[in-house]
């Protein structure tokens, strides 16, 4: 098995560059609000997210994935309401042989960052896009109350 990890590893850090875009059209500044969606299907977004560094954070949403194990259901996640999202990691990598791209939409300063990334949950709950994000329930409720 280390030596699958190890292979796998090398094939997502040669794809890497190829599956992360800035599209904000600013300088990489501050905290980036950005997407993870399925290369294929770009704008059903599956998740949305915030980070100083995007590129070390897809490479921890890879990781959390451990896509070189055969069992489908990630157990190992801790938490039931993040187990979703790596299931579809684990999906797009093992039955399509993708792995999702990630879309900088968005530099904005620490203080605004949860609240530029909570609007942009709730532009595609809007749209009906049908999200990953463990607070994707909690705001579903609060728009369909206004």
């Amino acid at each position: 098995m280390a030596s699958a990890q190890a292979a796998l590893r090398r094939e997502v850090r040669a794809r890497l560059a190829g599956q992360l875009y800035d599209d904000s059209g600013s300088a990489p500044q501050g905290i980036a609000i950005y997407s993870l969606s399925d290369p294929r299907e770009l704008r059903e977004l599956r998740y949305i997210g915030q980070t100083r560094v995007p590129r070390r954070r897809l490479l921890q949403h890879l990781n959390t994935a451990r896509l070189w194990l055969p069992d489908e259901r990630p157990w190992w996640v801790r938490s039931p309401q993040l187990r979703p999202l790596y299931e579809w990691i684990r999906e797009l990598y093992r039955v399509h042989g993708c792995l999702p791209l990630m879309v900088v939409g968005a530099w904005v300063s620490e203080d605004q960052a949860r609240v530029a990334e909570q609007t942009q949950i709730r532009a595609c709950l809007a749209q009906r896009l049908p999200l990953l994000n463990v607070e994707t329930e909690r705001l579903q409720r609060q728009l369909q109350l206004l």
